[in-house]
C-alpha cells in the first residue's frame, strides 16, 4: 500500500541505499550502477514518492522556473507571447512564473528585480529605453529581452517595426489611399520605428502621414483618439493604428459616430490578435508572429542557462494579412494592387 507522504528517507530504506545516495538520484546529481538505479526508482514507484521542488533547488540551486515579465495580460499579442514561450517551457520541464507590469515604467524594475530572486533567468518585455535596462544586467541571472537592444549585450528577439509599417503604407498606397494618419502610442519603444516605416514609404509619393497619439495601448484609447482625427479639418481616408486594440476601439468609435467602414476610411493595425478577424469589418494587419516570438525568447533563455554566450538578435519577419477593414478607393487599378501582392508577403483574411 502506497504511503501518502513518502519521504526521501522512506525511499532510501526501501531501496537499501544511503539518503545521500536516493537525492543525487532525483537531481540527477550523479548516475549509479543499474541495479542501485532500478532498487531506488522501484522504492520510488512503490511508495508513490514526489520530490520537494523547494527542497531540490536547495540542493541543485536550481528552481527550474523562468519568469516572463510582460506589458498587459490583457493584450492578447502578450498572451500569445506567454503561450509561445510556456510550450517550450514545459517541453524543457521548467514552469513560467508571469508578471504583469500593467505598462508602467514605474514599477517594471521593481517587479522585474523581485521575480529575478525567485527563477533561474528572465524574459522582458520593457517599455524603458534600451539605454535604461543596465540594472538587468546586475540581476546575476540570464535575461532575454523582446526587442534589440543597441546598448548592452543582452539576447533578444523581434519584429521588424520599420517594415510592418512600410507594409501597411504601401497596401494602402496601392488601395488609392493618399490621406493617411497614423495613431500611435507614444511610450513604446516600438513607436518611432512604425513611424519611420510609414513616412518613409510615404515620401515615396511625396505624401506624409499625419500623426496622432493614442494615449493608451488598448481599444479604449482608440475610442477616446477617434472622434478628433474623424470630425477635425484633415480627415484622413486611412488610418494605421499602434496595435489591433487602438484599431478596434478606433472602428467601434467611428462607426458610432456616423461613419461607414471601410467606405469612408480604411482602418488598419499590428498584431494580428485572434479575434481581430471576427471584427466587423475583420480587420487588416500585419501578423508580428507573437507566439513564435515566445518560443524564440524561451529557448534563448534556456540556452543561457546551459551556459551558451550568445547575444545574437533574433529577427522575425512580418506578414501583412488583408481583411475586410481596408478596401481599394476610386481610382485605384488593380494592377497597382497586384503588383503591390507580388512585392510584399501577404496573408489573405487568415488569422495567427
Amino acid at each position: 500500500m502506497k504511503k501518502t507522504s513518502s519521504t526521501i528517507r522512506d525511499v532510501a530504506a526501501a531501496a537499501g541505499v544511503s539518503v545521500t545516495t536516493v537525492s543525487k538520484f532525483i537531481n540527477h546529481a550523479q548516475r549509479f550502477s543499474p541495479p542501485v538505479e532500478a532498487r531506488v526508482q522501484a522504492a520510488i514507484d512503490e511508495l508513490g514518492y514526489r520530490s520537494n521542488p523547494l527542497a531540490r533547488s536547495m540542493i541543485t540551486g536550481e528552481t527550474r522556473t523562468i519568469g516572463l515579465a510582460i506589458l498587459d495580460i490583457l493584450n492578447p499579442h502578450f498572451t500569445s507571447i506567454v503561450k509561445g514561450a510556456n510550450r517550450v517551457a514545459l517541453q524543457h520541464d521548467y514552469t513560467l512564473l508571469l508578471v504583469d507590469t500593467e505598462e508602467s515604467q514605474d514599477h517594471e524594475q521593481v517587479l522585474i528585480e523581485a521575480l529575478a530572486q525567485r527563477v533561474d533567468g528572465v524574459i522582458v518585455s520593457s517599455r524603458m529605453p534600451e539605454q535604461s535596462v543596465q540594472w538587468m544586467l546586475e540581476l546575476h541571472k540570464p535575461v532575454v529581452l523582446f526587442g534589440r537592444n543597441h546598448h548592452f549585450p543582452i539576447p533578444s528577439v523581434g519584429t521588424d517595426s520599420y517594415l510592418a509599417s512600410y507594409m501597411l503604407a504601401r497596401h494602402l498606397l496601392n488601395q488609392g489611399h493618399r490621406s493617411i494618419a497614423y495613431v500611435g502610442f507614444g511610450q513604446s519603444r516600438w513607436n518611432n520605428e512604425r513611424i519611420r516605416g510609414v513616412q518613409a514609404c510615404l515620401a515615396e509619393q511625396g505624401l506624409s502621414a499625419s500623426v496622432y497619439d493614442a494615449q493608451a495601448a488598448s481599444p479604449q484609447g482608440g475610442e477616446r483618439a477617434c472622434s478628433s482625427i474623424m470630425l477635425g479639418p484633415n480627415r484622413p481616408d486611412a488610418v494605421i493604428c499602434y496595435n489591433d486594440l487602438i484599431a478596434l476601439g478606433f472602428i467601434k468609435a467611428a462607426r458610432a459616430l456616423g461613419f461607414s467602414l471601410p467606405q469612408d476610411v480604411s482602418i488598419a493595425g499590428f498584431d494580428n490578435v485572434p479575434y481581430g478577424e471576427y471584427a466587423s469589418p475583420a480587420l487588416t494587419t500585419v501578423d508580428l508572429q507573437s507566439e513564435k516570438m515566445g518560443e524564440i525568447a524561451m529557448l534563448k533563455l534556456i540556452d543561457a542557462l546551459a551556459g551558451k554566450n550568445d547575444t545574437e538578435y533574433s529577427l522575425l519577419e512580418p506578414r501583412l494579412v488583408v481583411r475586410d477593414s481596408t478596401m481599394r478607393r476610386a481610382g485605384a487599378s488593380a494592377s497597382e494592387d497586384a503588383s503591390a501582392a507580388r512585392a510584399i508577403p501577404i496573408r489573405k483574411g487568415t488569422s495567427r
